[in-house]
């Protein structure tokens, strides 16, 4: 791991500016991949999904998915973008045992988007644009398993495998125009604006937008000038992080890095980084190539896409509402306030909890478990709340057996954690662990004579008129049903008794 002197944040800042640039890949659900007829499937056993095109044999010829062509107009639309009339592919070329043909067919001087923009509103309501230089399309390579290391990664591994089920899947890269200016909040803009891609492709339907699944992610260039300077630094590059609280430590752990090179004189290596979650910390990759070395020149299997105004235009008509427009109609539909609504935002549940309401769920119950107990769970978890396994059905099942007074919702935290341990359904879980509810009149009532009994003071105090006081009666109670009494019922019976 990194042994690089880190600055704190803060004074970091205090001496450089930072300057930020992303590169967001989405993975397209298109049927096919990208130029040939093989299934696009996550999970899929490795290496059936293929095609000889996906392998680079001798004699193939590709053919363009016009399926995610669409896809790119689309999400060019929604970013704000310019589609260009005309685009074209082009060969990178690179050596690597993940992309059998040697090179990778993408776009460079001709992306199919371009000159774009997408607004991003952090935590307290300010608004921050972020400039797209392009979105281009591409095709994933397949991906590499190294065995016999402790860290998962190529270097100490005994051997590699390879699966090129993901080679060729449909990809469209979305490249930002530098950002400068956002000083502090650079880390918290880094996440909200991956989070606003992830929301807008999910919107339009063209990716599963699954970041565990490499579905989206995020290269993070970092690079520093000192306060007043007009020449960026030497950036750096974190590859393929696939998360948003990822993305936002990466840039903040590579401000503290950089801040750490430059004050003891040395100069920033231009290269990839590899983000370790465990330890929050980058290690060094490879040199970072520019595109002369990659050799770019037209692919000359392939003809030009040519998108006319009548295509781009019936596109756009299919378009879901932008996602700021969106976020106005929930807020209202569901009776949050502001505060709680940003809070939902900021949260990274406000599709979850879309989804939790379209399955049954009112909005205040949907907004209790995803902001309140499972955000509990996530945060000694230290993953994300969308990530502990919980899911729109498990909530609402939850939540019918309080309203059926099976449960209450002590008990139904317990069943909470049963569940995300993989247990079972709710009911199976009350069932099986005997979480139900005690309302018999008949257990109830002994254990509020043994309370009454215990609390003579408590007792007087209630007959005198201090109602309030049964609260201390109750108590015990619970205590004694294991928190599963009937809080209400057990109130009814004290009162009863009492002859209050």
């Amino acid at each position: 791991m990194s042994t690089e002197t880190l600055v704190p944040f803060d004074e970091a800042l205090a001496t450089y500016d930072p300057v930020l640039g992303f590169e967001v890949h989405v993975e397209l659900n298109t049927k096919t991949k990208m130029f040939s007829a093989a299934p696009n499937a996550f999970g899929d056993t490795p290496n059936t999904n293929v095609a000889p095109v996906d392998l680079g044999l001798p004699g193939v010829l590709p053919v363009v998915n016009k399926t995610a062509v669409e896809s790119a107009i689309k999400l060019g639309l929604a970013l704000n973008c310019s589609i260009a009339p005309s685009c074209r592919f082009a060969r990178k070329n690179y050596f690597y045992p993940d992309t059998p043909k040697n090179f990778q067919t993408s776009q460079y001087d001709e992306p199919i988007a371009h000159d774009g923009y997408l607004d991003i509103e952090l935590e307290d309501g300010e608004v921050f644009r972020v400039e797209i230089e392009r979105a281009h399309m591409e095709e994933d390579a397949g991906k590499l398993t190294h065995l016999g290391g402790a860290a998962g990664r190529i270097q100490g591994a005994d051997y590699s495998l390879v699966d090129y089920n993901r080679a060729g899947v449909p990809l469209i890269e979305i490249v930002t125009k530098p950002i400068v200016g956002a000083g502090a909040r650079s880390p918290e803009l880094a996440r909200a604006y991956v989070a606003a891609v992830r929301e807008i492709v999910k919107g339009l339907g063209i990716s599963d937008a699954r970041m565990e699944r490499g579905n989206v992610r995020c290269d993070a260039n970092v690079s520093l000038m000192p306060k007043g300077a007009t020449v960026f630094g030497t950036r750096s590059e974190t590859k393929n992080v696939n998360s948003l609280r990822a993305v936002e430590h990466a840039v903040r752990h590579e401000i503290s890095r950089h801040a750490g090179v430059l004050n003891a004189g040395q100069k920033v290596v231009q290269e990839t980084r590899h983000w370790h979650e465990d330890t929050r910390s980058t290690t060094s990759g490879r040199p970072k190539s520019d595109a002369d070395d990659y050799r770019y020149f037209p692919e000359p299997d392939l003809v030009p896409v040519v998108t006319s105004r009548e295509w781009i235009e019936e596109l756009r008509a299919t378009l879901p509402e932008p996602p700021a427009e969106r976020r106005k109609r929930l807020k209202a539909d569901w009776g949050y306030s502001d505060a709680e609504f940003r809070d939902v935002v900021n949260a990274g549940v406000l599709e979850a909890i879309e989804d939790t309401i379209a399955v049954g769920a009112s909005a205040a119950v949907a907004r209790k478990w995803w902001m309140g107990e499972i955000s509990r769970v996530a945060k000694t978890r230290d993953v994300e709340p969308t990530e502990v396994g919980a899911t729109p059905t498990l909530i609402v099942e939850l939540d019918a057996l309080i309203t059926e007074g099976r449960i209450n919702d002590k008990i139904a935290r317990q069943v909470l954690e049963h569940a995300l341990a993989g247990e079972g359904t709710p009911a199976q879980i009350v069932e099986a662990r005997g979480l139900a509810v005690v309302s018999d009149d008949g257990a109830l009532g002994a254990a509020v004579d043994e309370a009454i009994a215990a609390m003579p003071d408590v007792v007087a105090k209630i007959r005198s008129g201090k109602v309030q006081a049964v609260g201390a009666l109750i108590g015990p109670v619970m205590k004694a049903t294991r928190g599963q009494a009937d809080a209400g019922r057990v109130r009814e019976i004290v009162l009863e008794k009492l002859g209050v």
